[in-house]
């Protein structure tokens, strides 16, 4: 092998050398095919209670408006508890809830009051269960290779974004919407075994925050006064809120404006995780990320979605959407990475609680909002939104970071690094 290819390769998949990371991602493949796959499932079934795009938007924002109020006590409880015991946990209750929302479906008996109550209970379990899950990530390979693993774990979530809804779609269409929602809570039961696989002696575990008053409002102090942490979340923020909403404005797309129904929005999703794949392998074998980096994803991601929503066909918007897939991960593993890297490690935890309020926390603002400017005006509407404010985020992200160089130091130590300016 070239010895140049060889060196990319080995920079590519470094973070899969540790064995507890392998069993780990090993069951997210898993997992988070399900996840997609019921995420396909439940709009679909939104859509068949409802027709309606407002409808769709409110359910995701159900899902996801504990993550915007919930997240910095999530954050708080994975700083002081074992990470690994409390993804145990809300990797059990999640399978709960997947499994009753398959019950109520295929008894018949779901009704949308029904469907948001569920959606509410998982993104609860989500503000616990994200900044756990995110910082668990240095816990097992070290602050060496966070960026790598970060990486592909993206990798891996968008792999299951090219699985899970083709599954999906051959179940929608074949058995029905609510075997879904059970191949899912069974997938979370896989994570569950991974976990209780894992080597404790192999971790590298954080020092864990001590109970003390006044901890919350330090996490929000700390990541404001911190020049890139608060230019990095609030450029999330801005993506978060508008640009990815892909749970409703595809559906829509797909729908009303192709008339492809349940097989289109697979398609779409599929070849989305497909572009993704390619786009976080890519991003994989960069190394430590760079605030030029960042800026320049938002910016591709921004004129991805906005290429998405002028295409005149259905083959157009096909073609599109790697590069949108691929644009996605870059932006979420880049800002990832770059919020673990620059945090003090017992703040690291309310750091990623911040993390999933920008880029989840923000979704129940912008779902009903894209979805209703998609059901009264158009579709197509709602993504060039999303597009644009990926570019309003590109230009803030510019403007506020050419001024930040993270110390190379970080990546050594995982402490806070020293901030110089860009000359």
């Amino acid at each position: 092998m070239n010895p140049r290819v060889a060196a990319i390769s080995g920079r590519m998949f470094s973070a899969l050398r540790f064995r507890n990371y392998r069993i780990y991602v090993g069951s997210q493949v898993i997992s988070f095919s399900g996840t997609w796959m019921q995420m396909i499932a439940q709009s679909w079934l939104v859509l068949e209670l409802t027709g309606s795009g407002t409808a769709l938007g409110t359910v995701m924002a159900m899902q996801f408006l504990p993550t915007l109020f919930l997240a910095p006590v999530g954050g708080m409880i994975a700083d002081r508890f074992d990470k690994r015991w409390l993804i145990i946990g809300t990797q059990s209750v999640a399978g709960s809830l997947a499994l009753l929302l398959g019950i109520v479906t295929l008894a018949g008996v779901v009704e949308l009051w029904m469907v948001y109550a569920i959606a509410a209970g998982f993104g609860i379990v989500t503000a616990v269960d994200n900044p756990s899950r995110q910082t668990f990530v240095m816990e097992m390979v070290g602050p060496d290779d966070v960026t790598n693993a970060v990486t592909l774990n993206s990798v891996v979530v968008n792999a299951a974004r090219a699985i899970g809804p083709a599954i999906g779609g051959v179940l929608i269409a074949s058995v029905g919407i609510g075997q879904c929602f059970v191949a899912n809570a069974a997938s979370y039961g896989v994570v569950v075994i991974g976990l209780l696989l894992i080597r404790r002696s192999e971790l590298h575990p954080s020092a864990r925050s001590k109970r003390a008053p006044g901890q919350l409002r330090e996490g929000f102090r700390y990541a404001w006064s911190t020049p890139i942490l608060r230019t990095t979340l609030v450029m999330l923020a801005i993506i978060g809120t508008l640009t990815y909403e892909f749970t409703t404005t595809l559906p829509l797309l797909s729908e009303f404006t192709f008339g492809a129904g349940a097989s289109g929005l697979a398609a779409m999703t599929t070849l989305m995780g497909a572009g993704a794949v390619v786009g976080g392998l890519v991003v994989a074998s960069l190394g430590a990320p760079t605030e030029r980096r960042l800026v320049r994803i938002a910016t591709a991601f921004g004129l991805a979605v906005l290429a998405v929503s002028v295409m005149p066909s259905l083959l157009g918007v096909y073609l599109l959407m790697p590069l949108v897939g691929a644009a996605s991960v870059g932006m979420i593993s880049v800002s990832n990475a770059t919020l673990q890297l620059n945090s003090d490690p017992q703040l690291r935890g309310r750091v990623m609680a911040l993390f999933s309020m920008s880029l989840l926390g923000s979704t129940p603002i912008g779902g009903p909002i894209v979805g209703a400017i998609g059901e009264h005006i158009s579709p197509r509407f709602s993504l060039f939104i999303g597009g644009a404010a990926a570019l309003v985020a590109a230009a803030y992200g510019w403007s506020r970071l050419r001024a930040i160089v993270v110390d190379d130091h970080v990546g050594a130590t995982g402490e806070q690094p020293a901030l110089s300016a860009t000359r």
